[in-house]
C-alpha cells in the first residue's frame, strides 16, 4: 500500500472507529521516525465489548474495501486489540491499557492527527 493511499486509509480508520463511539482517536505519522510501520492509529473503547466491537468493525469494513490485516492480536481479551496492516497499525485500547502503554508519549515526536465525531449530538442516523 505504499502507493500514497495510506493517509486516505488512515482517515477511513479514524472514521470507522468513531462509528463505534471510540474515544480519543489519534493517528501518529511515524514515517521517517520508525522503520516498522508508517502510521499508528490509537483509539479507546470504554469496555472490553466496545474494544472488540471497534476492532471488528475496522477489520470488517476495510476488508470490504480490499484491505486485510496481516496480523491481529487481542480480539478475544478485549483489553487491547492490535490490527497490523503493515503500512499502518491500529491499536484499540481499554483506558487502563492505553495509559499503561502510553504510545502517544513513546512516539511523542511523531506528527499527530486527532479525529473527532463531526456531529457528536446527532445520536446517529434517524
Amino acid at each position: 500500500m505504499s502507493d500514497g493511499s495510506t493517509p486516505a486509509v488512515i482517515a477511513r480508520v479514524g472514521e470507522l472507529a468513531l462509528e463505534r463511539k471510540a474515544q480519543d482517536v489519534v493517528a501518529l505519522d511515524l514515517r521517517g521516525i520508525s522503520s516498522a510501520t508508517d502510521f499508528f492509529v490509537v483509539a479507546t473503547g470504554t469496555s472490553d465489548i466496545q474494544v472488540r466491537a471497534i476492532a471488528e468493525h475496522v477489520v470488517d469494513e476495510l476488508k470490504k474495501e480490499g484491505e486485510r490485516p496481516g496480523h491481529v492480536e487481542g480480539m478475544d481479551g478485549g483489553r487491547w486489540a492490535l490490527l497490523d496492516y503493515v503500512d499502518f497499525v491500529v491499536h484499540v485500547f481499554h483506558p487502563e491499557a492505553r495509559d499503561f502503554y502510553q504510545l502517544e508519549t513513546l512516539w511523542g515526536d511523531a506528527p499527530r492527527e486527532e479525529f473527532a465525531d463531526p456531529d457528536p449530538d446527532s445520536g446517529g442516523p434517524a
